[in-house]
């Protein structure tokens, strides 16, 4: 089955998500391509209706329904249903992957035509900037009926959006929870890619030890993983409580514990997935040695806690770090270093910040 997943601000990111999600749902990838922020899928097995819900960083999947050279794609595409609104108006737009644009546009607008259809080409004049700095294009209108998409050179694959995220309700739900953090705390989107690059699985454990307000343990519950928090904060276990119970949570499933996770004793789980204290919140450049010691208190407190929980993890440790910007650079954590203290190998090292922001993070995944 072939599909196309539109990917967000945070490329390499997002595709190591898709790939680590894949891998838990024993869904195998048979073949891969990226352009631009394109990533083409051939998958063994279909996706679900919904299987966008379970994904942080991807904006939208299409589904491929013809493939070919430019006169094979041609043909193919005359045997499928293009529209099925009821309206004889039609607004869409064309996702462009290719050096093809203009031979499916061409035969769209003909297409249409045949059809007797009112079809306007919307394009797509929103720009978001990618983590390494260059653009690509967002549709700009809600009211466009169809998006279809072009992505290949020599092998064309056409096919249409069939799902998309809908940000207003993980922004309504994040905006309306009774206990807020928002310095602090990270996004619902970012929590979702923590937990599906840990490939823990429906009904497994998640522990998160640093978990403050529970955001990561909220998104993997929507997943019905089974979540343990502890933070050393009473006030943050007393919100991630509030927060767990506002949204029905089964208290089954979850259990949240105030204390100190380098210290800590628990029962088995499968996977971490957790943000750590990144440091202050920084309003201005901090010299090069101040930057050090932040970082050097960030690599003892995680070596502390990973060593804490070595024999209780089976599965992948997923954590953030603090990315500082000191000139023109960034330094993080030695994560050889850390590996070495903890025996674990490095699986992904990913960076995740805005371009002016003085502490980013870096996303690491770790396997025993």
């Amino acid at each position: 089955m072939k599909y196309l997943f539109i990917l967000g601000r945070n490329i390499e990111l997002s595709k190591a998500e898709v790939f680590s999600y894949f891998e838990k749902l024993g869904n195998r990838i048979l073949k891969y391509e990226l352009e631009k922020n394109g990533l083409f899928l051939d998958l063994e097995n279909p996706i679900k209706e919904n299987e966008i819900d379970f994904l942080g960083g991807v904006i939208s999947i299409g589904k491929v329904i013809a493939s070919g050279t430019e006169e094979e794609l041609l043909k193919n595409i005359d045997k499928e249903e293009l529209y099925f609104g009821t309206e004889n108006k039609l607004n869409y737009t064309i996702w462009n992957f290719s050096k093809s644009l203009e031979v499916i546009r061409d035969y769209l607008k003909e297409r249409f035509k045949k059809e007797k259809l009112k079809a306007t080409l919307k394009h797509l004049t929103r720009e978001i900037k990618l983590q390494e700095g260059k653009r690509a294009n967002v549709p700009s209108s809600k009211l466009i009926n169809e998006e279809y998409f072009i992505f290949g050179n020599k092998e064309l694959y056409f096919g249409k959006i069939f799902q998309t995220c809908n940000y207003e309700i993980i922004e309504e739900r994040d905006m309306n929870k009774p206990v807020r953090r928002a310095s602090l705390a990270i996004s619902p989107r970012l929590a979702k890619i923590m937990i599906n690059l840990s490939k823990v699985k429906e009904d497994e454990i998640l522990l998160d030890p640093f978990c403050g307000i529970g955001t990561i343990l909220s998104e993997a519950l929507l997943q019905k993983i089974k979540v343990m928090g502890i933070d050393k904060d009473e006030k943050a276990i007393i919100g991630a409580r509030q927060n767990l119970e506002w949204s029905k949570f089964d208290k089954k499933d979850y259990q949240l514990i105030n204390s100190n996770s380098t210290k800590t004793q628990i029962d088995y789980v499968y996977a971490i997935a957790t943000e750590p204290d990144l440091g202050e919140i920084l309003k201005k450049i901090p010299t090069k040695n101040k930057a050090k010691e932040t970082l050097q208190k960030f690599e003892d407190l995680i070596v502390n806690v990973l060593n804490n929980f070595r024999e209780k993890i089976s599965g992948r440790v997923v954590f953030t770090s603090p990315n500082i910007r000191i000139g023109k650079k960034r330094i993080h954590p030695e994560i050889e270093k850390i590996l070495k203290k903890t025996d674990y190998k490095l699986i992904y090292e990913l960076p995740e910040f805005r371009e002016n922001q003085i502490v980013g993070r870096m996303i690491y995944v770790l396997e025993r």
